[in-house]
C-alpha cells in the first residue's frame, strides 16, 4: 500500500504502525523502514527485509525531547547539545532506562536517537511517539532519497508513506558523548564544528 504524506495518510500510516505493521517513510535525511519499538515480532521483520545482522543494532526517532527523556538518560552537557540540533541529522547513543525497548530491540544499555526535522515524519510521529527508525535499504547497499528508487528496491513492507525526493546532504551523524567529549561514530551530515555548542 501507498500513501501519500497527508492527513489521510498518516492516519493509515499509524494504524498500520499500530497493528505491528512495517511502515517505509520520508525523514529529512534518506527513506526510512520502521515500526512500533516495542513489538518484537515487528523488529525481527525489518531484520529479515534488510538483510541486517542481529548485533547491530536498530536506532529509533522520537517525536519530542519529553518523550526521549523517558527513555534515556541526558545529562546537562548532552542536552544542551540536543537543543542546538534537534530537530536534525544528528542521532546520539544515549544510556537507555526504558526495560521494555531493552528486551524488545535485543539491547544492554545504549540505544541510539534523534529527532529528525521533517514535517511528514514529525506529524507520524506525533501520534506514534516513537519508531523504529532505520534507512529503507539492504543492509550495505545505499540508502534511498528517491522514493521510486526505495520502492523498486525494498520488499515485504505493509505501507510506503510517500513524502517525494528528500533533499538532505547525506545520513544522519551518529555520536556518543563520554565526560564532555563528543566521540562521532560516524560522520554523516554534520560535521564536527556543526555539531559542537
Amino acid at each position: 500500500m501507498k500513501v501519500d504524506c497527508n492527513e489521510e495518510g498518516i492516519k493509515k500510516t499509524h494504524q498500520i504502525f499500530q497493528k505491528g505493521g512495517i511502515i517505509v517513510f520520508p525523514t529529512d535525511t534518506v527513506y526510512g523502514i520502521g515500526c512500533d519499538p516495542y513489538n518484537q515480532n515487528s523488529i525481527k521483520k525489518i531484520y529479515e527485509i534488510k538483510s541486517r545482522e542481529k548485533v547491530k543494532s536498530l536506532p529509533i526517532l522520537a517525536y519530542s525531547l519529553d518523550i526521549v527523556k523517558k527513555i534515556v538518560v541526558i545529562d546537562e552537557f548532552t542536552e544542551k547539545i540536543i537543543q542546538k540540533n534537534w530537530p536534525g541529522p544528528l542521532t546520539l547513543i544515549l544510556e537507555l532506562t526504558d526495560e521494555k525497548l531493552k528486551k524488545s530491540l535485543n539491547l544492554q544499555n545504549k540505544i541510539a536517537v534523534r529527532i529528525p526535522d521533517s514535517k511528514c515524519t514529525l506529524k507520524l510521529l506525533e501520534k506514534c511517539k516513537l519508531i523504529v527508525g532505520t534507512s529503507a535499504n539492504i543492509s550495505g547497499n545505499s540508502s534511498y532519497t528517491n522514493p521510486d528508487e526505495c520502492i523498486k528496491n525494498i520488499k515485504n513492507y505493509d505501507l510506503f508513506l510517500n513524502g517525494g525526493t528528500i533533499r538532505s546532504k547525506g545520513e544522519s551523524t551518529i555520536i556518543e558523548v563520554e565526560n564532555k567529549t563528543i566521540k562521532i561514530i560516524r560522520e554523516g551530515a554534520l560535521k564536527m564544528e556543526d555539531i559542537l555548542i
